[in-house]
């Protein structure tokens, strides 16, 4: 039986991804999403330049001599003012480097997730601990959680790998590899029969691709990011020269994210003794160019990595999947 009207709209899911915030609600069967990008800049103040953010609801804030602009037209008003993004999180945590990062982000979220006095529920994702190293997720984990709380939610967390699988695989009981491609991290998690048993992270991503492909062309990370998300795929043919920098470098991130699976699964022996072989799903806006999915495969079956799988595919949606996922473990609460 499916859950009433009441309990579609009882609870929310987020996705706090360093490069992008996405909010997963459901409204009867239906799951709908919206996304903000997860960066801002700054423009000089003038009270014409106000007045045109209002009328055009551009989501901004003002700052003594400035207009913080945040959300998607961030990155667009990045690309005509030929600056960078500045950016709230770095490899999937809150930016150490950037003073503005935690009011920014509470000010996107705010953006996306209305306050409530409902008590409704709320799981957003975190990142697992990078792959070798301990867990430091303390103080980014329970900033967001006060965040979430300020604005009336009952809030709880969720591993970002395990979200994919809570959002992909409930055709194999929860069962399988859910791996998202982010903007700051890779993240990977291992569930059996929904309970996860090995999570990590890689911090290769489509950050690490923009910067070294911009560093090489000349051109600025933002400007290679909307290329890349617009136009970039795995064809064999560069029509300039991005296109092929932009190559070399997703497949130096793919190598790293195999090379990873396969040295956690060689080390760990919390996977589950049995034979059964494992659905793999891949989801995450870095995964979203044409002939990715096809290029991992073959890195994957080249690295010899001891698993069967059943499967290797994109998820339905992959920008939206680890959101849905955490809207469906708290709808899962009741």
């Amino acid at each position: 039986m499916r859950p009433s009207d009441k309990a579609n709209h009882s609870a929310v899911g987020v996705d706090v991804g360093t490069s992008r915030v996405c909010l997963a609600q459901r409204q009867g069967d239906t799951f709908q999403y919206e996304t903000q990008l997860n960066a801002f800049v700054t423009v000089p103040y003038s009270s014409i330049t106000e007045n045109v953010l209002k009328k055009e609801s551009v989501p901004h804030t003002v700052s003594g001599a400035e207009i913080i602009v945040h959300g998607n037209e961030s990155g667009r008003f990045a690309d005509l003012l030929n600056i960078e993004t500045r950016r709230t999180m770095d490899k999937g945590l809150l930016n150490p480097a950037e003073p503005s990062s935690l009011d920014m982000l509470g000010k996107i979220v705010e953006s996306l997730v209305e306050p409530t006095e409902e008590k409704r529920k709320l799981y957003f994702t975190v990142p697992a601990a990078p792959l070798g190293s301990e867990d430091n997720l303390t103080y980014h984990e329970a900033t967001l959680r006060q965040i979430f709380s300020d604005l009336g939610y009952q809030v709880k967390s969720i591993n970002e790998g395990l979200a994919v699988i809570y959002s992909e695989l409930e055709s194999s009981n929860y069962t399988g590899i859910g791996i998202s491609c982010g903007g700051g991290l890779c993240n990977i998690c291992v569930a059996y029969l929904s309970v996860p048993v090995l999570s990590f992270s890689i911090p290769k991503a489509g950050d690490y691709i923009d910067s070294s492909a911009a560093t090489i062309t000349g051109e600025r990370a933002n400007r290679v990011r909307i290329a890349k998300e617009h136009s970039f795929h795995f064809n064999g043919f560069f029509a300039d020269q991005l296109e092929q920098v932009l190559t070399v470098y997703y497949d130096e991130m793919i190598q790293s994210l195999v090379q990873g699976i396969k040295q956690a699964f060689a080390s760990s022996r919390n996977l589950p003794k049995s034979s059964r072989p494992l659905p793999i799903v891949l989801s995450g806006g870095t995964a979203l160019p044409d002939g990715f999915r096809d290029r991992f495969e073959k890195i994957l079956l080249e690295a010899e990595i001891p698993i069967s799988t059943t499967e290797i595919r994109l998820a339905a949606d992959p920008v939206h999947a680890s959101a849905k996922g955490a809207l469906i473990a708290a709808l899962a609460e009741g």
